[in-house]
C-alpha cells in the first residue's frame, strides 16, 4: 500500500455517485435488472492495484476460482478507482465486484450502491473487529475486509545508536518519546519525520482517547478534551523540532525523509518496507508499536473491502468469489505476493511467524481506529488536514472547534 492521499478528482467522482442516486437511478431500486442469472456467469472485477505484483496475484486467484467454479472472472486494474467507480455508478453499469477504500465506504453505502452481504461470508467474526467496524453501516456488515495496514514507529537503528540509544530506549509512552527525541536532537539528527495530515497525526488522537466522530459515524466528537490534549502534544513536538513535517525535510512523504536518513524515526504503515527496499535498500530499521498515550495504545488502520454492487446480476457468484478471495490461505498468498497483512485473525499467527519484523503492524489491529465512517466528509477532512499543516503555530482549540462545526453540518446535525 502507498500513503493515503485525497484528491479533488476523488471528491468529484463521489459526487457523481450521490447525484446518480438522487436523480432517480437509485441503487436500491427493486428492478428486474438486479435479478440473479442462472448457470455460469461472467464476473467483472475492478481493483485499485498497488502495482503489477498485486494485479498478477489477483488475476491468478480469480482464474483459479473461475476454473473451479465454471464461471469466468475478468480482473481489471483501475487507473483511478474512485473516478471509474463514480462514473460506473452514475452510468448505472457498475462492476460486479470492486475494491472499496475504507475512506469511501460510507459514501457508497449511504446511497445504496453496495450489497450488504457481510453475513453471507463464512465466519465473519474471524475478521479483526476494528475492520468489521470500519465496514459496518447502520448496523450491517456490508463487505469483507480485503487486507489492511496499520501505523507503527519505525526506527533507523544506525541513527538510534549514534544518539547513544539502545533497544531498551524504544519509547512506549508519550513521555518516553519526548525524552528520546531530546537525546536524538542533541546528537544532531531530526528525531521524528511525521506526516502532516490526520492519517498520521490522528493516531495521537486515538492514543488520547479521542476521534473525529463516534464509532457509528453518527455524532461529531472532534471538539473534545482528548483531541485537544493530542494536538497540543504534537504541537509541542513540532515547536521543539522533535518532529518535522516531510516538506521541512525536503521530502514528499515521511518515509522518504526517513529513507534519506534525515530523521531517526517515523510513523508509517507497513508499506514502508517495500518503499525502503526499492529506494533505500541500505537503511537498517526496526518497527515497534506506537507509544501509548494517556488512554493507552492506539494506531490507525487503512483497508479496503471487496464491494459487491447492489445492482449486480451476479450477486450469488460474486459472494462466492469474495469467499474464495478471503480465505486465510488466499490472504497469506497475497501477503507473500505484495506485502499486505491478512484481515482474518486466523491467519495472524502464520503471518507473524513468516514475517516477524512486521509483528508491530499486525498487532496494531487490536487497538486500531479506522477512517471516519460517515458520508459527505471529504471537504471536512481536507480542511482539517489544512489546519494540521499549520499546527506548529496554530490554535489547536480553534481548529477542533471548526472541525466539530463542519462535521456536524456534514452529518446533518
Amino acid at each position: 500500500m502507498k500513503p493515503i492521499r485525497r484528491t479533488v478528482l476523488a471528491a468529484m467522482a463521489a459526487g457523481a455517485v450521490l447525484a446518480g442516486a438522487a436523480c432517480g437511478s437509485g441503487f436500491d431500486d427493486d428492478s428486474s435488472e438486479t435479478q440473479q442469472q442462472s448457470g455460469p456467469v461472467s464476473l467483472q472485477i475492478l481493483i485499485g492495484s498497488s502495482g503489477q505484483a498485486e494485479t498478477t496475484a489477483v488475476q491468478e486467484a480469480a482464474a483459479k476460482w473461475a476454473s473451479s467454479s465454471g464461471n469466468t472472472a475478468t480482473v481489471t486494474p483501475a487507473q483511478d478507482l474512485t473516478q471509474q467507480l463514480g462514473q460506473a455508478f452514475a452510468g448505472d453499469s457498475p462492476p460486479d465486484v470492486f475494491y472499496v477504500d475504507a475512506g469511501r465506504f460510507a459514501d457508497y453505502a449511504s446511497v445504496g450502491a453496495l450489497e450488504p452481504y457481510g453475513d453471507k461470508i463464512s465466519n465473519p467474526d474471524d475478521f479483526y473487529e476494528s475492520l468489521r467496524t470500519t465496514f459496518t453501516y447502520d448496523g450491517k456488515l456490508y463487505c469483507a475486509p480485503k487486507d489492511f495496514s496499520t501505523l507503527a514507529l519505525v526506527v533507523n537503528t544506525d541513527l538510534w545508536s549514534k544518539a547513544g540509544l539502545t533497544e531498551a530506549d524504544i519509547p512506549t509512552t508519550w513521555d518516553q518519546l519526548t525524552a528520546v527525541s531530546q537525546k536524538i536532537k542533541t546528537s544532531g539528527t531530526v528525531p521524528l519525520a511525521l506526516g502532516d495530515t490526520r492519517d498520521r497525526i490522528g493516531a495521537f488522537m486515538v492514543q488520547a482517547g479521542g476521534w473525529i466522530t463516534s464509532a457509528d459515524g453518527k455524532t461529531a466528537t472532534a471538539d473534545s478534551p482528548e483531541n485537544l490534549q493530542a494536538l497540543q502534544y504534537v504541537q509541542g513536538l513540532l515547536k521543539n523540532k522533535y518532529a518535522q513535517y516531510p516538506k521541512a525535510l525536503d521530502a514528499g512523504w515521511a518515509g522518504e525523509a526517513f529513507g534519506k536518513g534525515k530523521a531517526a524515526m517515523t510513523i508509517e504503515g507497513n508499506w514502508i518496507k517495500g518503499a525502503l527496499q526499492a529506494d533505500f535498500p541500505n537503511v537498517k530499521y526496526t518497527a515497534h508499536p506506537l507509544p501509548a498515550g494517556p488512554k493507552g495504545q492506539g494506531t490507525l488502520s487503512f483497508t479496503n473491502c471487496w464491494g459487491i454492487a447492489a445492482k449486480s446480476k451476479n450477486k450469488d457468484a460474486a459472494v462466492k468469489f469474495v469467499e474464495a478471495m478471503t480465505t486465510a490461505e488466499q490472504q497469506m498468498a497475497y501477503a507473500k505476493a505484495f506485502g499486505v497483512m491478512p484481515s482474518r485473525q486466523s491467519a495472524g499467527g502464520q503471518f507473524t511467524q513468516e514475517y516477524p519484523a512486521d509483528k508491530a503492524f499486525i498487532d496494531g489491529a487490536a487497538y486500531a481506529q479506522g477512517p471516519v465512517n460517515a458520508p459527505k466528509m471529504d471537504s471536512v477532512l481536507a480542511d482539517f488536514d489544512t489546519g494540521l499543516q499549520g499546527l506548529a503555530s496554530g490554535d489547536p482549540k480553534a481548529l477542533l472547534t471548526r472541525v466539530q462545526k463542519n462535521t456536524e453540518s456534514a452529518l446533518g446535525q
